[in-house]
């Protein structure tokens, strides 16, 4: 933590999705796309693409936690991914499209745990969430061409196809959790 910011961690399917969404939360300060979760080494987004490593595609978040609370981030990311398809999300499969909240404190992972027992027992997504748990131990960050990824693409086909509507539905859904340049969008 640097200057009472706070840092959340979630892998919910392809890394350009997740950033671009929490891109537009209001106290987040930047988000980066990376790797975690694995076992290997400077893992590289070929290795983790394949399958080979045990990372999965996540986000670095770095927030405010006086704008915006680890619940509001929770409540996006359950919101803008499906929970409960085990290594997939749409159309990407395999463990590093998984769906996985890596916490950086013994509170977030409560909060984390709890969050998924109260979404269970809501009913709210039908199936059981199959989101893992697990403490960080380290993130590493992608190629810098994966970096703002829609912001740099927003014309290519999957921004097109697979990204804007996911963005759509956001702002839609959590509107007074957006920063004031994503309501005017």
């Amino acid at each position: 933590m640097e200057n009472n910011n706070s840092v959340a961690v979630f892998g919910g399917g392809c890394f350009w999705c997740t950033e671009a969404v929490f891109q537009m939360m209001k106290g987040v300060i930047s988000v980066k796309p990376g790797y975690a979760g694995g076992e290997t080494e400077n893992p590289t987004y070929e290795s983790v693409s394949g399958g080979r490593t045990g990372h999965a595609e996540c986000i670095h978040i770095t927030y405010d936690p006086s704008v915006v609370a680890y619940h509001d981030l929770l409540t996006v990311f359950f919101g803008s991914h499906d929970p409960t398809t085990k290594n997939r999300q749409g159309a990407d499969e395999g463990t590093q499209y998984r769906s996985i909240i890596l916490t950086t404190s013994d509170d977030h992972a409560s909060e984390a745990k709890q969050f998924i027992t109260e979404l269970n027992s809501s009913s709210e997504f039908g199936d059981p969430i199959v989101t893992e748990v697990v403490s960080l131990t380290k993130f590493y960050d992608a190629e810098d061409y994966h970096k703002n990824y829609f912001r740099d693409n927003p014309n290519q086909g999957y921004c097109q196809i697979v990204i804007n509507p996911k963005l759509e539905k956001v702002k839609h859904k959590f509107v007074t959790l957006l920063n004031d340049e994503s309501k005017q969008k």
